[in-house]
């Protein structure tokens, strides 16, 4: 299902005097007729509501930029930017069908089979994540999922009919995930949506679990670190940075010599890729093809490391009130108040070390700047990549940008 990510119709009914920070508007359709239950929220946070019978909604904002979504099942999702400094209200969006929705569905009908279980399962691994928090995370509404497996790029793509809808029992929030895009690699999995948090109701002993399980899955986390950066903390809230260049390894066959190999012991119908005892040279193509293929378990790149102790003015540009991420090459971030959890450890293959005393990501730019929001968010999130537990922690391990830190 193909989402239109920038289509609203914003018109200008009149100007009305408000609270700076209170914004108010209507959602219809292109017939004018209101849009009852429509879900308008701001990205990434619990702050939302359900528009009334006549369409009409009213939020709160603290000052400044905020990413508006509406949201209907059966339209266009709408992404609009509100400055609570500037602009006139109410607001007015006219969402647009979903042309291609009916026609996909009909032309892909999704089987439930075996495959589509697998796929699922591949999903939540690299979607939700592997975290201790992952497990308390429950995907409500799979149904609502395709997937697409692309045998030549061995990709897996996956689409929603509807949002998916996940109930977090451990950080105590209901979410709704609006997705627009995934992708699953062999070495790289992207994803974008649009996420409303709702707050759970429980008694005081959730509460404090809650809290708890939030502060934990704040503290080291991406949210944290940007945070830091921004305000110019980051030796103080337990992160170390360092900067390294990496490189291709050159005792590594590429990857054209070790298809080459591959396909001249196929055709040669060697099992074993021992090497006779001898000195000396191989004495024939086969022998060489089994040399280049024993170095495949070799890593494919090196790191040097080559600057320690970074600060935040190194990463960072500032324009007027704005911040931007920036650096070459790429940098590891140590966080030393916590050590790994044991599955990051045990990855998909089984425990082969103890579980460090700190948790070590890397990040490496794919555009030349990336824009920080001072909520802690990456502005476009495919900006950079990362390596490491940042990878490991996933979507199940995401707090809402309006999160706080508790004051007592």
């Amino acid at each position: 299902m193909k989402k239109g990510l920038f289509t609203f119709t914003l018109l200008i009914l009149s100007v009305v005097a408000f609270s700076q920070n209170r914004i108010s508007g209507k959602i219809t359709d292109e017939q004018n007729l209101p849009l009852e239950g429509a879900s308008v929220y701001i990205n990434n946070t619990t702050n939302g509501v359900s528009t009334k019978t006549d369409g009409g909604f009213e939020l709160i904002l603290n000052e400044g930029i905020h990413e508006l979504i509406v949201s209907y099942i059966g339209y266009q999702t709408v992404r609009f930017r509100v400055n609570t400094n500037n602009y006139t209200q109410p607001l007015l969006f006219k969402l647009k069908v979903e042309e291609n929705m009916l026609n996909e569905i009909v032309l892909r009908k999704t089987i439930y089979d075996t495959d589509w279980k697998y796929n699922l399962q591949q999903f939540k691994n690299n979607f939700l994540g592997r975290t201790n928090l992952s497990k308390q995370c429950e995907i409500i509404n799979p149904k609502v999922l395709h997937f697409e497996f692309d045998k030549i790029t061995n990709v897996l793509s996956a689409e929603a009919s509807e949002p998916l809808i996940m109930k977090h029992k451990g950080l105590g929030y209901l979410i709704t995930f609006d997705l627009v895009h995934f992708s699953l690699g062999k070495q790289k999995v992207d994803y974008l949506g649009y996420t409303k948090f709702e707050n759970l109701k429980g008694g005081n002993r959730k509460q404090k679990r809650w809290k708890k399980n939030r502060l934990k899955a704040y503290n080291g986390s991406r949210i944290h670190f940007v945070r830091s950066i921004i305000k110019g903390t980051t030796k103080a809230e337990g992160f170390n940075i360092n900067k390294f260049r990496r490189e291709t390894n050159p005792n590594r066959p590429t990857e054209e010599q070790i298809e080459k190999a591959r396909q001249i012991i196929k055709l040669a119908g060697v099992t074993s890729l021992k090497l006779p005892k001898k000195t000396g040279k191989p004495s024939s193509i086969v022998d060489s093809s089994i040399e280049v293929l024993q170095k495949v378990s070799l890593p494919k790149h090196i790191d040097y490391l080559y600057k320690q102790d970074l600060n935040s003015l190194e990463l960072i540009q500032k324009k007027g009130s704005k911040n931007f991420l920036s650096f070459k090459n790429y940098i590891s971030i140590i966080y030393t108040k916590e050590k790994e959890e044991n599955n990051y450890v045990m990855g998909m293959f089984g425990q082969k070390r103890k579980p460090l005393n700190v948790q070590t990501s890397s990040m490496v730019m794919l555009t030349s700047t990336a824009t920080l929001e001072n909520t802690g968010e990456i502005n476009n999130p495919l900006d950079v990549f990362y390596e490491g537990y940042w990878a490991y922690e996933q979507f199940a391990d995401t707090l809402p940008l309006n999160y706080q830190l508790p004051k007592d």
